[in-house]
């Protein structure tokens, strides 16, 4: 009975109970456009009422992920990520900073991608989890290009300088037990993407997983994944955990955030009222639960680079996208 209360006592706190009410409400959003008409693009021949299944299923395996991870580092030291942050007063400003500049930097790559006649420069190469976009090598290399330099590079060097790399998480405190925690992550998510929409990866030839791989692996690295680890991670995470106080919130904060980023890629729709609904539901659907993993790796191991490694870089990235990397190339079999 002890156990089922530890399971129970999260529900009581009222971060979880709305979090859980928002994502009721998602559900509803989405059932009910999926009703009616809706101009949607292509979503890869997905409709609306199987992307939210596949939502609420991934859901599930977050959470048990989460519970993985909890497991795993239960008898480390666990950072307190608080004590990595400043002052109150200049988390905050820096929060409020950092927030400001990653929007401007989504407009800037938003209109960059319009007046090159290419998709939007979003925090997703076009074509990436929904749809089928097509894009060019020239496409594919300036947004990595842009998001390394912008969310990466730019916030780094700035940070960098007036703190410490174990202050932005960028030092494990704890290596055998990061990579404990790093294979066996990595091993049930690439099962779990295995299992569900990522079987493309075996329609490929070996030669071309051979090229094509390797060749995904670095631009999502650069374009999607170290812009992921330094922008929320590194720096905004542990800011979050002084400014709430609270562990919850921050794995919620964090959550939102990594969905918010990905605001204006290709494939959400801002063009009416129906479009914004649909696009900020399925962001909310589709990226707060793997942001909250994310979450929980930085905050439990105190290492931001163990989700790097554990859960985007190889999997889902490499796995997911490498079909439409080789695609992309035209690289033969």
């Amino acid at each position: 009975m002890s156990a089922l209360r530890r399971l129970a006592a999260p529900l009581r706190r009222r971060s979880i109970q709305i979090t859980i009410g928002l994502w009721i409400l998602a559900n509803i959003i989405v059932a009910a456009i999926a009703a009616g008409p809706f101009d949607h693009p292509d979503f890869g021949g997905l409709s609306l009422t199987g992307m939210l299944i596949g939502a609420d299923i991934n859901m599930v395996a977050v959470l048990a992920l989460i519970a993985l991870t909890y497991r795993l580092t239960r008898k480390r030291a666990i950072p307190d990520l608080a004590t990595r942050a400043p002052q109150r007063r200049v988390a905050a400003r820096e929060v409020a900073g950092l927030i400001g500049y990653g929007v401007l930097v989504q407009i800037v790559g938003a209109l960059l991608g319009a007046a090159l006649g290419w998709h939007p420069i979003g925090f997703h190469l076009a074509g990436t989890l929904y749809g089928h976009q097509e894009v060019t090598p020239a496409e594919a290399y300036t947004w990595a290009g842009y998001n390394f330099l912008a969310y990466a590079v730019a916030p780094y060097l700035y940070f960098r300088r007036r703190y410490s790399a174990e202050a932005l998480g960028l030092r494990s405190s704890n290596r055998r037990n990061d990579l404990l925690v790093i294979g066996a992550v990595l091993l049930v998510e690439s099962l779990s993407e295995f299992a569900g929409l990522s079987t493309a990866l075996f329609d490929l030839s070996p030669r071309q997983v051979l090229l094509g791989a390797p060749f995904t692996f670095v631009l999502y690295l650069l374009g999607t994944v170290l812009p992921t680890m330094i922008f929320i991670y590194a720096i905004l995470l542990p800011r979050y955990r002084k400014l709430t106080g609270s562990t919850f919130m921050t794995i919620i904060l964090a959550g939102i955030t990594y969905a918010l980023v990905h605001a204006l890629d290709a494939w959400t729709v801002l063009t009416s009222p129906t479009g914004v609904v649909l696009s900020v539901t399925l962001l909310f659907l589709q990226y707060f639960g793997p942001g909250m993993v994310k979450a929980v790796l930085t905050l439990r191991t105190g290492n931001a680079w163990v989700h790097v490694w554990a859960y985007h870089a190889i999997s889902p990235h490499t796995i997911i996208d490498t079909p439409h990397m080789v695609e992309m190339l035209q690289i033969k079999p």
